[in-house]
């Protein structure tokens, strides 16, 4: 039997300069799922994504999803692109063998923690406090540096990693530490500054876009302090569920997430095309 990808729209061209196309999977001509392949919107068209492979149930563990992502990959290369991205949800264990088995490399994972109504408290001696402005300017070089390094470290070009940390940090802090939603703090212990966070407030969650205890003072608590912190942020602000993004091969953060009740909800994989 032989498994291919049919076409069912022409190629779409997009105002955000991205490219997309829909297509069934077929096997002998007969439709047994789909599969959506688009650039990427920060990348650019040297990075293609996969979105929305789907194979019909009568049609699982037959190979046909392997054979679809392998035909997806040919369209890629076609489309002139060097690097291919996926992002799985943590439950869909099989889609997770499937990435892993093609030679996908994990970049990074979402993660989520349920709250309760009550705020944790902060270790004695302890205290967060607003992050000043003589305080943003520096973190802020920082924290751009950092993010960017964290991506080329993954398998990213530099510039383009760079581009991305400059876009990220412009969109979502467009009014510096006074943006709406954003909560910019710095965690005190015994009246020092040992480190710093980024919490997020959206509609329906908070979310840690940055947390990073001072070097000097790392190896003492402050880290998971600064968790404590987002969470009592998070609950003040009425949210339920704080999420946060770590990047594969963190160890020490992903201990710490995982000891304080964080659970993986989507994993993003990438994968060399050349």
């Amino acid at each position: 039997m032989t498994t291919t990808l049919r076409p069912t729209e022409p190629l779409q061209q997009h105002a955000d300069g991205t490219r997309s196309r829909r297509y069934q999977v077929c096997v002998n001509s007969r439709p047994v799922g789909g599969i959506r392949l688009t650039t990427h919107p920060v990348f650019g068209p040297a990075v293609a994504r996969v979105l929305d492979l789907r194979i019909d149930e009568p049609d699982r563990r037959r190979g046909r999803g392997t054979v679809a992502a392998l035909a997806a990959e040919e369209v890629a290369r076609g489309w002139g692109c060097e690097r291919i991205e996926a992002a799985v949800p943590a439950d869909a264990e099989a889609a997770l063998r499937l990435v892993t088995a093609l030679g996908y490399v994990e970049r990074n994972r979402g993660m989520e923690k349920q709250l309760g109504t009550t705020a944790p408290g902060l270790p004695v001696g302890s205290r967060g406090r607003p992050m000043t402005e003589a305080e943003y300017g520096p973190w802020l070089e920082r924290g751009k540096a950092a993010y960017a390094r964290s991506w080329i470290d993954r398998g990213v070009p530099a510039d383009q990693a760079r581009a991305k940390s400059e876009d990220d940090h412009a969109r979502q802090l467009p009014q510096g530490p006074a943006t709406p939603g954003m909560l910019l703090s710095v965690l005190e212990h015994e009246g020092a500054p040992v480190g710093t966070l980024w919490l997020a407030i959206t509609e329906d969650r908070a979310f840690v876009y940055d947390v990073e205890a001072d070097e000097r003072f790392r190896g003492r608590g402050h880290g998971r302090s600064l968790m404590l912190l987002a969470e009592a942020q998070a609950v003040a602000a009425g949210r339920r569920v704080l999420g946060l993004n770590v990047f594969a091969g963190n160890t020490p953060a992903e201990r710490l997430y995982e000891s304080l009740g964080y659970r993986p909800v989507l994993h993003s994989f990438y994968k060399g095309l050349l």
